[in-house]
């Protein structure tokens, strides 16, 4: 007979609670220790400019914010407060340099939230298109997607200004005449929803309360029962502000023989980097929807195909949701990016955050300061939009493991 080795595997003993708890304090000491290198490092990198700045007889200080800035912007809106709520009022020389700040961060998310917005569907159409079964098709999203990545993005802010809104012939007529959609050499001019006058603020926040009880209606997380609660109780409040005398009108674009008034005017610094960056951002949007649909598997084209779908009924029901949650944190970045893309409007004169916060450092001689406040609103801005495509990935996560 053969002698055979018997070889015993010995379990391995998990480690005590005792270590376990100690290699969980040195984890966090390490971490704590780095967390304090790095403040300790910053509070001497700020000592020492306080210092430097001191011996030049700068004094490091934020008080100026609150001085009048004696400057004027071409467009913006501040806050103040009117009694207990707060209002926009258009900002003048004798508004506050912080109140300037706060009219170009108001600039910079208006022009934010729109690109995001239509750079996302024209993206998304381009990015089908690239893909599409006629050949005229595909190579024309090709050619115009391919064109504009490839150029510079401040040349595209600076030809749709100066090319562009600036060449086209101004906006009038004989007759005063309402219209839907007013474009020109003084901006465009779209419809507007606005609220009637002689509303009183118990309304509106009647109004407010009623949308936000309608809004967490729709919440996924709630019941049956509780969803037709809040929505019965938005619908009484609505009722209610509707009571009270709350309107609300269309206001059209009204073309005029000196131009055109009414609506929601955008002005040529505004419409062209938002064109600008639509456009740029839709190309790199169209090249991310791409990829993510020739990286999903060929069965999923052929399954649709088995059960009779057609290829517009594919992608609008089976392609699609799947690519939404593979491109979201690709499109964080992408919206990240478009964000502070707008700092680009100094170009063109548009009063961004970026563009202001250099004419209140010019003003102020306080140019650390402001660029500090201007970084960190970057900042915030950036954390906000990455915390909200998190949380929808989250949600998207969840929804898809069910």
């Amino acid at each position: 007979m053969n002698n055979l080795t018997q070889v015993r595997l010995q379990p391995v003993a998990p480690p005590s609670i005792g270590r376990r708890r100690a290699a969980r304090i040195r984890h966090r000491m390490i971490h704590a220790s780095v967390v304090i290198a790095a403040i300790a490092i910053v509070a001497l990198t700020g000592v020492a400019i306080q210092q430097s700045l001191a011996e030049r007889g700068i004094a490091f200080s934020f008080g100026y914010l609150f001085r009048p800035s004696q400057f004027n912007v071409s467009e913006g809106f501040a806050a103040v407060w009117d009694g207990w709520w707060p209002a926009l009022v258009q900002v003048t020389s004798d508004s506050t340099n912080l109140q300037m700040l706060t009219a170009g961060l108001f600039n910079t998310i208006k022009v934010a939230l729109l690109a995001i917005l239509f750079s996302t569907v024209i993206g998304v159409i381009f990015g089908v298109a690239r893909l599409s079964t006629n050949w005229l098709i595909r190579q024309i999203a090709f050619a115009i997607v391919e064109f504009v990545r490839n150029t510079p993005l401040l040349i595209q802010v600076v030809f749709w200004y100066f090319a562009f809104f600036l060449r086209v012939p101004p906006v009038t007529d004989a007759a005063n005449v309402e219209k839907w959609f007013v474009f020109g050499q003084s901006g465009l001019f779209l419809p507007l929803l606005q609220i009637s006058d002689g509303v009183d603020s118990g309304t509106v926040v009647l109004i407010a309360l009623a949308i936000a009880l309608m809004i967490l209606a729709c919440w996924p997380r709630l019941s049956l029962g509780r969803r037709w609660v809040l929505f019965g109780a938005g619908a009484v409040a609505a009722a209610a502000g509707y009571a009270t005398g709350f309107r609300m009108d269309l206001a059209l674009p009204l073309v005029g023989r000196f131009g055109a008034t009414g609506g929601l005017q955008l002005s040529p610094e505004m419409s062209a980097i938002l064109i600008a960056i639509v456009v740029n951002s839709a190309a790199y949007i169209a090249e991310i929807v791409r990829g993510a649909i020739e990286g999903l598997p060929k069965g999923q084209w052929e399954a649709a195909a088995a059960v009779g779908l057609s290829r517009k009924d594919t992608i609008r029901d089976v392609i699609l949701p799947q690519v939404f949650r593979i491109i979201l944190p690709s499109l964080a970045n992408r919206y990240i990016s478009l964000t502070k893309d707008t700092s680009l409007g100094i170009a063109i004169g548009f009063p961004d955050l970026f563009n202001v916060s250099g004419t209140v450092a010019n003003q102020t001689g306080h140019s650390l300061e402001t660029v500090l406040i201007v970084m960190a609103i970057y900042l915030m801005l950036s954390w906000l939009i990455s915390a909200f495509i998190n949380f929808l990935n989250g949600r998207v996560i969840l929804e898809g493991a069910r």
